[in-house]
């Protein structure tokens, strides 16, 4: 993997760092490699059971992609007339945002800085986002006279309502910290020197928890946004029932019962 994104696996966690902080963790080809590669990863190993998404440095998350790099290869495209560059979205910002938003564990993204477009998409895929107050957040596609990718036209109206998105990508602006929670995007908020432990002690928590239950709670919210109210009461049942024969309900029952906590085995 690519010195562009970190992986590390410790104790049923794994942390994904975008590691360009002189760039402000913007998206050049191998930093997208790099990180869908570890986001597939993190989301098909089942020794991980949660995922902490972060990037170095204390100016941005990630401000989208590369616009540096961009214009040169859409100077390549027009030469050959191939097009090729707009696949990123395909080939990169697809499979990041389905591996994150659809790994069958707990996804966390600790925002230390700006999260602009594909950034704040990457955000808004996580399960739960820890931001620290001096953090930002921007749609910015239509700055560059660009559509909304890296899911924002789903995820975005789902968090702040269709109404606010719209002006959001209409008239992309900073959104600070406070806003960004009063709006949803941010679960928590706190001091920037205490991001990075509030967000891994969050996620080591989630780490050891009862991921079949984590995972069944994700894929019910998920369908519950797509499906009717009967639909939805159909896959509750599919889901708890596949959670109930899990070995952690089993754990959980007998710690109540017998005023204890739990230890969890994720399985």
């Amino acid at each position: 993997m690519a010195d562009t994104v970190l992986y590390e696996v410790s104790d049923g966690l794994a942390t994904i760092t975008l590691n360009r902080p002189e760039a402000m963790n913007a998206l050049n080809v191998e930093t997208k490699v790099a990180l869908r590669e570890a986001a597939r990863a993190a989301a098909q190993d089942d020794a991980v059971r949660a995922v902490l998404l972060t990037a170095a440095g204390d100016r941005a998350f990630c401000v989208g992609q590369d616009l540096k790099e961009h214009i040169g290869l859409l100077a390549a495209d027009r030469e050959s007339g191939s097009g090729q560059t707009m696949s990123t979205v395909a080939e990169h910002y697809n499979p990041i945002v389905r591996a994150l938003a659809g790994a069958p564990k707990p996804v966390v993204a600790a925002v230390n800085g700006v999260a602009a477009g594909a950034g704040l998409g990457f955000a808004l895929a996580a399960d739960y986002r820890i931001v620290a107050e001096t953090a930002s957040f921007t749609t910015s596609f239509a700055g560059v006279a660009l559509t909304a990718d890296s899911g924002v036209s789903w995820t975005l109206p789902r968090v702040v309502g269709p109404g606010r998105a719209a002006d959001l990508l209409l008239f992309p602006r900073s959104i600070d910290a406070r806003e960004a929670y009063e709006l949803g995007i941010a679960n928590r908020l706190v001091p920037a020197a205490e991001l990075r432990g509030e967000a891994e002690k969050t996620a080591r928590a989630l780490a050891e928890g009862p991921t079949v239950a984590y995972a069944a709670l994700k894929e019910s919210m998920a369908y519950g946004l797509t499906h009717s109210l009967s639909e939805t009461l159909d896959k509750e049942e599919e889901l708890q029932t596949r959670a109930g024969s899990s070995e952690d309900h089993g754990i959980a029952v007998r710690a109540f019962v017998e005023k204890r906590k739990p230890v969890y085995l994720g399985r």
